[in-house]
């Protein structure tokens, strides 16, 4: 820059450098341009002093702009990038600089430097992660934490970069568990804006498969989503892609060209391997078909937030974390028998081994009971087929593991190896996950607690029609209500009860025929299920007429809480008849079903509580509105399940 200009905009700036309002030209990196920014040594700064300043910094360049336009000037663009490197380079060398803004965090916890953070990496004996600009030991929290060997990608580094793509762990309930890992900050020295320089990484979910748009999402990474309402009315057998989605973490890629090369190790009790390939499968046993119910755990969680007015640590699953389909594949009783394990003798209750490890491809592992396996009523599968068709990439795809009447964690997908053994799976989705704890337990003792494996009784309300209901004098509206119910441990369903007006009444439902209503064969005496236990849902459906007297103010006198909030009724004319509170009068319908062994489900989730959320199973609850239009309540389908 000549020296007139130089000089031109030092005296410029010169007259707003004032006391109180000092103005400075910091380096950029990301776009290396000039910005300015205006920061008050005083206790307060107007708007109107800040905007005055700015404006004089810029008459400070149009002033002097016949400078840089001179013959002996060098370009603005060249001024601008060589004001910007110098910056850059005094920030860089001059530490004092950073030394001068205040570090105004908890001056008990130690400062560590970037460098010193990156020797506890995945192999280090104490893992540390960045979190913002903290640092964290999560040597503890790896073999607590479902999940954590993946967390350990991140060790000796910052974390934020995986856990934008996990959004999942983007939850309060895990900050807070995290937080009891602190260990100290980040020096700072080395950050930038408050915080560690971003890292890139590789989107490990990049090439997961593509799921149909009717899925209700949880979290798309890994992806978790429910089966939408209208399928879990219609179908007995849920269409392969509406098939609910429960990932832990992303799909293993496997081609189908080299599908069958696939191989399963059975490991015995005494360390022998046994190796099969997937054509092996399929050619050496003969091959069985089972139709059951897939269930997360955490099916309906949501129903347990909101009616106990209690937060719960999960995927805020509505009623859609279930689904059925018909499952082929060989027996794990005949492949374990051909490996060399004596079968016979573990039915008998002989020997020590009580155990069988199921561990997937992408390090997710469980364990079932011995008994179990061996059983040959339990119709325990290494599935390749499901619903006729090759499994899908999002449900094991090439060999998954079914485990009928048990919670669907154990159901282990894209199954690469199984151990034989006296104690269960050290897995952390064993061991950490998957178990239930009182209503007054908050702080628990995971060894204390039995895995979650045979599922209670459970039903679900999913389905509303209403044949249109504005407009209506009649002294009672027609409804028709359908949903499911489930049991565990092969039992089946031989009731649904239904009321209409809070529980003052109760009325059966009927029981659909295993059958899909879309079916083209409608002969009930053939149906869709197989297997030697009731592993498969009943749907029900109630046609039924809810007398207005049923319908109180928002149903205030209701005894039970309910699970969906009613949406604000629509502004229609009413009906002759109806009366000037007909708009919002509302009436609360419930569900509940029993098995074969009479067992049913609690009336409510308050006393079935526990801080994962698991099985939430109390009566299901919806709200009805005697103004509601069918229209209405079809977009509130969606909302039936909670």
């Amino acid at each position: 820059m000549s020296q007139p200009a130089a000089s031109c905009l030092a005296r410029r700036l010169r007259l707003f450098q004032t006391p109180r309002l000092p103005i400075r030209l910091p380096y950029q990196q990301q776009n290396r341009s000039v910005s300015f920014s205006f920061n008050s040594r005083g206790p307060k700064t107007s708007h109107e002093t800040r905007r005055a300043a700015l404006g004089g910094v810029i008459a400070a360049f149009v002033s002097c702009s016949a400078f840089f336009l001179s013959s002996d000037s060098i370009p603005v663009a060249s001024f601008v990038a060589q004001t910007s490197s110098a910056s850059a380079d005094v920030t860089r060398s001059s530490p004092e600089i950073k030394s001068a803004i205040p570090d105004t965090r908890d001056p008990s916890l130690p400062r560590f430097r970037i460098h010193d953070i990156r020797k506890h990496g995945p192999d280090s004996d104490r893992p540390w992660v960045i979190r913002a600009d903290k640092v964290y030991d999560i040597t503890d929290w790896v073999p607590a934490h479902p999940g954590g060997q993946v967390i350990l990608r991140a060790a000796g580094g910052s974390i934020d970069a995986y856990w934008d793509i996990f959004t999942i762990h983007k939850e309060q309930y895990v900050y807070e568990i995290l937080e009891q890992y602190l260990i100290g900050f980040v020096h700072q020295d080395d950050l930038v804006d408050g915080r560690p320089a971003r890292e890139q990484i590789e989107d490990p979910f990049a090439k997961d498969p593509i799921r149909h748009p009717a899925l209700m999402v949880r979290t798309a990474k890994p992806c978790n989503a429910e089966t939408p309402p209208e399928a879990l009315a219609d179908h007995f057998l849920t269409p392969n892609e509406l098939f609910y989605v429960r990932n832990h973490m992303w799909v293993p890629k496997v081609e189908a060209a080299a599908s069958d090369s696939h191989v399963l190790t059975v490991e015995l009790p005494d360390g022998t391997l046994k190796q099969y390939t997937l054509n092996d499968l399929k050619t050496k046993f003969p091959s069985r078909k089972v139709t059951a119910v897939l269930q997360c755990s955490g099916n309906r969680r949501r129903h347990m937030t909101q009616g106990s007015g209690r937060s719960t640590n999960g995927l805020q699953w509505a009623a859609g974390a279930i689904s059925n389909a018909s499952w082929e594949g060989v027996l794990l009783a005949d492949v374990l028998a051909d490996a060399g394990f004596d079968t016979a003798r573990a039915l008998a209750g002989e020997g020590e081994t009580k155990h069988v490890h199921l561990a997937g491809m992408e390090a997710y592992g469980a364990s079932i009971p011995l008994k179990k396996a061996v059983d040959p009523q339990g119709d325990v599968l290494l599935a390749y087929s499901m619903n006729d068709a090759v499994l899908p990439p999002d449900h094991g795809f090439p060999l998954r593991a079914i485990v009928p009447g048990h919670v669907a964690a154990r159901s282990v997908k894209w199954l690469s190896h199984i151990t034989l053994s006296e104690d269960e799976s050290t897995s952390q989705w064993q061991r950490r996950d998957y178990k239930c704890f009182g209503p007054n337990q908050t702080k628990v003792d995971w060894d204390a607690a039995p895995a979650i494996q045979e599922l209670p009784v459970q039903s679900a309300i999913t389905a509303v029609k209403t044949n249109g209901w504005v407009g209506s004098a009649e002294p009672a509206q027609k409804v028709s209500l359908g949903g499911y119910a489930f049991s565990g441990g092969g039992r089946s369903i031989i009731r649904v009860d239904v009321s209409l007006d809070n529980g003052r009444s109760w009325t059966q439902a009927r029981l659909l025929p295993d059958i899909n209503d879309d079916d083209d064969d409608d002969d009930e005496s053939r149906p869709s299920s197989h297997g030697h236990g009731a592993w498969s849902w009943k749907r029900w459906r109630l046609d039924a007429s809810i007398p207005l007297s049923a319908f109180s103010e928002r149903d205030q006198r209701r005894a039970y809480p309910i699970d969906v909030k009613p949406e604000a009724p629509e502004k229609t004319e009413r009906g002759e008849g109806r009366g000037e509170d007909a708009a919002t009068r509302c009436t609360t319908v419930l569900v509940k079903a029993t098995d074969d062994a009479y067992n049913c489900q609690p009336e409510s989730h308050a006393a079935t509580w526990n801080l994962r959320g698991n099985l939430a199973t109390a009566w299901h609850r919806i709200q009805l509105c005697a103004d509601c239009s069918a229209g209405g309540l079809a977009r509130r389908e969606g909302e039936v399940n909670g």
